[in-house]
């Protein structure tokens, strides 16, 4: 299981520094070290580590791999009448032959579908890793350092190149600082609770000053660099982690715990109608800041023609619609977009079920954990910032953050069951 191990944390480190860097190796490696992991992970594993595995997702199995299956969907022929509008001139042009491939472009569709492959193996990975306590709390240790680095080389990048710094590095350090001040918190709960149970005292002070200073780092990229909706975002995953923590530690009955849960939903979704009303147009561009008007047009038309099962790679489809004086490739303003355009109702509709599933199991067994509760509880706030977010920016399309978000729901996931490490 090392291997599995060390390959995990290899594929979060050197991942997010490649994407940080804009290196164009990020998702491949990110894929083959996901590869290695699930390999090396399926070898080592014992019968505790299976058993763990089955209970930890016997109701989240067929849910995750929904995505994958409706990308891979595209790769295979199916009846043109069903597909994307731009096939109807395609089925005239080849003579009315009634089948072929949903996707635009081929080659970008298969790389969507190994990269989601490797997005549902992390989980699963970390999920048999996370099972001791020591490892778990290793890789949350990982997580909020580098999200916190990336945040620093960020600032730093800024302070010597100023404006040259394009939009999308911002998009992904501000997505990345969005999960980190979540995770910097769990850091901060863990010393709490580690001077709290072994009364070290010494260790939990030197953790929780490092956790804070990871808050403080993350915080001030969210304040100073994201945009309105990405601050509330961050916002709502600290409130939800805040919820949690205040529910075990008052030890409310169940009864007060569930009123106080759905009250505070019911306040969520208020400040998310109040921020969707704000906007105009599709309820997928509202969260955005304002687009070009040419922009705005294109992306309607997107959304009008986007039917069941979607058109593939969005960047490909994009270009049939924009006009011929375009300067560049038009890029997906958001991760909704690029997810509803590419995959279609079908696969933004799963994408929903697969969250709301994912966040009330993490938020059940964040509350039904004793000490270890800031792992799914972290996990469920990464996950409450990441859909937001995904609304309001792409910074979630990059792969390092995919990989990191998936390995902190694996966390979260494994220790929402599990109990002390062996």
């Amino acid at each position: 299981m090392s291997v599995a191990y060390f390959a995990l944390l290899f594929a979060l480190a050197f991942t997010t520094i490649l994407e940080t860097s804009n290196s164009g190796f990020a998702a491949e490696l990110g894929m083959a070290a996901a590869g290695v992991c699930l390999l090396a992970a399926s070898m080592g594993a014992s019968k505790a580590d299976r058993e763990h595995f089955l209970r930890t997702t016997a109701k989240l199995r067929r849910v995750l791999i929904a995505i994958p299956l409706c990308i891979g969907a595209q790769l295979i022929p199916i009846g043109l009448s069903l597909a994307h509008p731009i096939w109807t001139t395609t089925y005239d042009a080849l003579q009315g032959i009634p089948f072929g491939y949903v996707t635009a472009d081929f080659s970008r569709t298969l790389g969507a579908f190994f990269l989601a492959l490797a997005s549902v193996a992390l989980p699963g990975v970390t999920i048999v890793l996370g099972r001791d306590r020591r490892r778990a709390e290793l890789v949350l240790f990982v997580l909020s350092g580098l999200t916190a680095l990336v945040a620093v080389l960020r600032i730093i990048d800024h302070r010597l190149h100023g404006e040259s710094i394009g939009p999308d590095s911002w998009d992904f350090a501000t997505s990345l600082s969005g999960l980190g001040v979540a995770l910097n918190l769990a850091v901060i709960q863990l010393a709490a609770e580690r001077a709290e149970t072994r009364h070290a005292i010494i260790r939990s002070v030197a953790v929780g000053m490092l956790g804070l200073a990871g808050l403080l780092i993350n915080g001030a990229v969210i304040l100073g660099y994201s945009n309105t909706n990405g601050a509330v975002a961050c916002a709502l995953g600290v409130a939800l982690f805040l919820l949690i923590l205040a529910i075990r530690r008052l030890d409310l009955s169940v009864l007060a715990a569930t009123a106080i849960c759905v009250v505070a939903a019911v306040g969520a979704a208020l400040v998310l109608t109040w921020i969707f009303e704000k906007g105009s147009g599709s309820p997928l561009l509202r969260l955005l800041p304002i687009q070009p008007d040419e922009i705005r047009t294109v992306l309607d038309r997107l959304f009008a023609d986007s039917r069941w099962f979607g058109a593939g790679a969005f960047p490909s489809i994009g270009r049939i619609y924009q006009s011929g004086d375009a300067t560049g490739p038009l890029a997906a303003p958001s991760a909704a977009i690029a997810l509803f355009v590419e995959t279609g109702w079908i696969g933004f509709a799963l994408a929903i079920a697969i969250v709301l599933s994912l966040l009330t199991h993490l938020v059940s067994g964040a509350l039904r954990r004793g000490r270890d509760s800031f792992f799914p509880a972290a996990a469920a706030a990464c996950l409450c910032v990441g859909v937001v977010q995904g609304f309001a920016g792409p910074g979630l399309l990059r792969t390092g953050a995919i990989i990191c978000l998936a390995a902190i729901v694996g966390l979260g996931l494994s220790q929402s069951v599990s109990q002390a490490a062996r």
